[in-house]
This record gives C-alpha cells, structure tokens and sequence, in this order.
C-alpha cells in the first residue's frame, strides 16, 4: 500500500501562534480527508520565521510546557502525522526546530544542524532522528540543510524513504529572484544522491518588502518534479509513496 503525503505552501506569519495553528488545523483536515497520513509545513511556521533575538526568545516555546501541550491539543482529532517548524526554547538556549504531532502528541523533534548567518541566535542541531509513518521512515532536513549532502545521506543511511524539508525561503525581491528556481535545483541533487523523496513545505507571499515565491514540491528519487503548489499561490499537494 502507497503512504500519501501532503506539503501545505501557507502565508508567512509572524507572532500570531493561533493563526498559525488554524492553517495548520485546516489544512491537516483537508490533507486527510484526501487520505494523507502525512503532512508537512514550513520552516519556524508557528511563531514566523524571527531572527531577533529578543522577539525571538519572547516567542520559544518550551516542548515540555503546558502551553506547548495546549496547543498541539487543538490537533487531537487529526490522524495524520503533523509535522511543522517553530522557535523552540530548552533552557538558555532557543533552536530552529521541527515538531512531530500525531494526535495532540509531540512524537519528537528535529533541531536545525545547519544555520545561516542570520540565524546565529539559533544553537545548532546534531542529530537526525528518523521517524516510523506506518511501514514507512522519513527525517527532516530544515532548508538550508539541504545544501549540505551529509544531512540527508545520514537520513537515508537509517532506511528511510523520504525526507520531509519545512522551508522558509523569505527574502528581499532581488535574492528571491536570483533564487526562484533554484531551491528545487539544489533538492533534486539530494534526492538523485540519496535515492529519496524529498517533499519541502514553504511560506509564500510578501511581508514588508520581503518575498517568498515557494515552492512547495515533490521530487522523487531520479530527480524528477512530480507536483509543485504553483509559486506565490497557498496550496497543497498530496504524493503517494510506496513504502519499501
């Protein structure tokens, strides 16, 4: 039996947590009444994608923290898994991570091990869970990961089939430009590499100057495109997998 998963392109949202969770709520709803039990969305997604340090640190969220806990609660009633980015507090430190949700319950987490210049608020990440979806195992790389190999070889070296990639790829007009086609480029390397799925999930829209044109994508393990959320359009798209 194939394993459908869905990828959700959503407005960029910043410090609005409740609206955040209602996309994720209703697009996880649409996701499984298409029979998805899988479904991913963008990088730091929860809270906005913040790189100031102090709005950030207001905004993390503690995993263990009863507020976290009544959150995700509201995702109860949904089967699929959920997967989605947030700004994650442990003590001193605040990561860029990616949460895993099955049924109001956080199953476990991926920390971002790769951080751009402007993310140095960000500790870095060093492992690479792998997660069981049925008879299927995915792990996450977070964006710019995916321009280093060793992150998804060492996904692909625990038996996965797929690699989940919650994206955020808001910039100024002239770097999104320069950029629009080849955040998929650099993906198809990795799935031609790994022999992987590699599904990403972006924000799309323009904030204050800055654009995200996506895209939201599907590549299968030759390197093909096999669907895509049209760019600076929200959407969905659903894939099925065989599991292997």
């Amino acid at each position: 039996m194939p394993t459908i998963v869905a990828a959700c392109q959503v407005p960029a949202l910043k410090e609005n947590i409740n609206a955040s969770l209602d996309w994720i709520e209703r697009f996880s709803k649409k996701a499984e009444q298409k029979s998805a039990s899988l479904v991913c969305f963008p990088e730091c997604f929860l809270q906005g994608y913040l790189t100031n340090e102090n709005i950030a640190r207001k905004n993390a969220v503690n995993l263990d923290s009863a507020s976290f806990k009544k959150m995700i609660h509201r995702l109860e009633s949904i089967n699929p898994i959920i997967v989605f980015g947030l700004i994650e507090s442990d003590g001193e430190n605040i990561f860029n991570t990616a949460v895993v949700v099955k049924n109001g319950m956080l199953l476990g987490k991926y920390r971002k091990t790769h951080l751009l210049d402007g993310e140095r608020i960000f500790e870095r990440g060093s492992e690479y869970p792998v997660f069981q979806n049925g008879n299927m195992k995915f792990g996450i790389n977070i964006c710019y990961d995916t321009q280093f190999p060793e992150c998804s070889m060492k996904i692909a070296k625990q038996g996965a089939t797929l690699i989940l990639c919650p994206a955020n790829n808001m910039m100024k007009y002239e770097m999104a430009e320069k950029f629009r086609y080849l955040h998929n480029s650099t993906r198809i390397e990795r799935a031609k590499e790994t022999k992987l799925w590699i599904i990403s999930s972006d924000v799309t829209g323009e904030v204050d100057g800055w654009i995200s044109y996506g895209p939201t994508a599907a590549i299968n393990p030759i390197g093909q495109i096999v669907d895509q959320v049209p760019l600076l359009e929200t959407g969905m798209i659903t894939v099925e997998i065989l599991d292997t």
